[in-house]
C-alpha cells in the first residue's frame, strides 16, 4: 500500500491519512506492512471507511486488499469512491485499472495514461507505486491484471 500523500495500498501508506497517531487506520497500515494477511486487515478498513467515509487513503487501501482477496467488483466500488475523493492519488487510479481489468469494465488507458506522467513527474512517486506492485505480486503470485498493468507502466 503507499502513501496518502503520494499513493496508496495499505503497504506504503506510512506517512499518515489519519487524524491520530495510534488510530485504526495506522494500526491497520502498520500490521499490513508487518505482513498481515488480508484476510486479517479488511474488516479494519471496512470499519476505517465507514468512519471516515472522506478519507481516500482508507478507501484506497480498502480497494487494495478487495484486489489482493480476488473481489473485483468490491474493490471497483471502493476504488472509485478513492478516485472521486483524490483524483491525483495514482495508487488509486491504479486500483482502479486493476478493478476494471478484471470486471471487464471499460476506461482503463485513462487512469494508466495519467499515471504514467506521475511517474515520469515525480520519480519517487514511481519508485512507491513500483514496490506497491511488487508486495501485490508477493501477496498475489500470478496476478494477470496487475502483471498487465506492471508492463503498461513499466512501457
Amino acid at each position: 500500500m503507499a502513501a496518502p500523500s503520494s499513493s496508496a495500498s495499505p503497504a506504503d501508506l506510512q506517512d499518515g491519512g489519519a487524524d491520530a497517531p495510534d488510530s485504526l487506520f495506522d494500526q491497520a497500515l502498520a500490521r499490513y506492512q508487518a505482513g498481515a494477511a488480508p484476510e486479517e486487515l479488511i474488516d479494519d478498513f471496512l470499519a476505517i471507511t465507514a468512519q471516515s467515509p472522506r478519507q481516500a487513503a482508507g478507501w484506497t487501501c480498502l480497494a487494495w486488499l478487495q484486489l489482493l482477496l480476488d473481489q473485483p467488483h468490491a474493490a471497483l466500488r471502493s476504488a472509485r469512491v478513492a478516485v472521486r475523493l483524490n483524483p491525483q492519488d495514482p495508487q488509486a487510479r491504479i486500483n482502479l485499472s486493476l478493478a476494471l481489468l478484471e470486471t471487464g469494465g471499460t476506461g482503463v488507458r485513462e487512469h494508466i495514461v495519467l499515471v504514467q506522467r506521475v511517474m515520469v513527474m515525480a520519480p519517487e512517486l514511481g519508485d512507491e507505486l513500483r514496490a506497491s506492485m511488487t508486495d501485490g505480486l508477493a501477496r498475489r503470485p500470478g496476478w494477470g491484471a496487475l502483471r498487465k498493468v506492471q508492463g503498461w507502466l513499466e512501457a
